[in-house]
């Protein structure tokens, strides 16, 4: 693939994340109706175009990252495509990981939030931390991520592509859970969308705050 190919392919797959990360936000806000579904045109399944409720199932496109809003049947029909996976369904708040300072600075990563997850179409292991414009990708050093694996086993089983190790070094003390990408992508949006100005204003802190407590809720 020539080089000018592959920044084309790369900027596609940006588009599509931000648009992914914009439409997730918007879900995050709506309530289902008394009768749990939800008004016509509000939301759509990406795959069939039938009407879907508020709240529903992600399938993630393995190799442009896109989170795709599913209704059950397209799940199950469709869930074990190449290119599709349903998005994780455990969220495991991790009390006790062991991620030292040293640890963090080698990962390179410019603020104290980030997720972690193991891409099968990248063979890789990729880090992404929010900012005004979305998720931004971080060139991971693979030796502190094996060292961080290491020393907490339960890393060993996060599921491809479906979740992520979530870290928030911005709370006291450090915030760690695994978490379904979908949700993961959730936050890059909320963040987005509640930036003010240069500096994002109090929106972001507040939407980093409630996003933590929620998870640590369903927690199990």
């Amino acid at each position: 693939m020539s080089a000018e190919l592959e920044r084309k392919v790369e900027a596609r797959r940006r588009s599509d994340v931000v648009s992914s990360i914009r439409r997730l936000s918007s879900s995050a806000r709506e309530r289902p109706r008394a009768n749990g579904s939800s008004a016509p045109g509000e939301e759509r399944c990406d795959l069939c175009g039938k009407p879907i409720e508020a709240e529903h199932r992600h399938l993630i496109h393995l190799v442009e990252r896109q989170i795709l809003c599913s209704c059950e049947s397209c799940v199950a029909l469709r869930g074990g495509d190449p290119e599709l996976r349903p998005t994780g369904t455990r969220v495991l708040w991790l009390e006790e990981l062991e991620l030292d300072d040293e640890t963090w600075a080698a990962f390179g990563i410019p603020i104290g939030l980030a997720f972690f997850f193991r891409s099968s179409a990248g063979g890789r292991t990729v880090a992404l931390y929010p900012s005004p414009a979305g998720a931004t990708e971080c060139e991971l050093d693979l030796e502190p991520w094996e060292r961080l694996r290491a020393a907490n086993p339960v890393l060993t089983g996060l599921e491809p592509d479906a979740e992520a190790l979530i870290v928030n070094r911005l709370a006291d003390p450090p915030q760690h859970a695994i978490a379904p990408i979908d949700e993961c992508y959730r936050l890059v949006g909320l963040i987005r969308a509640r930036w003010e100005g240069i500096s994002g204003g109090a929106g972001p802190e507040a939407a980093i705050a409630g996003f933590f407590d929620e998870l640590r809720e369903r927690a199990g």
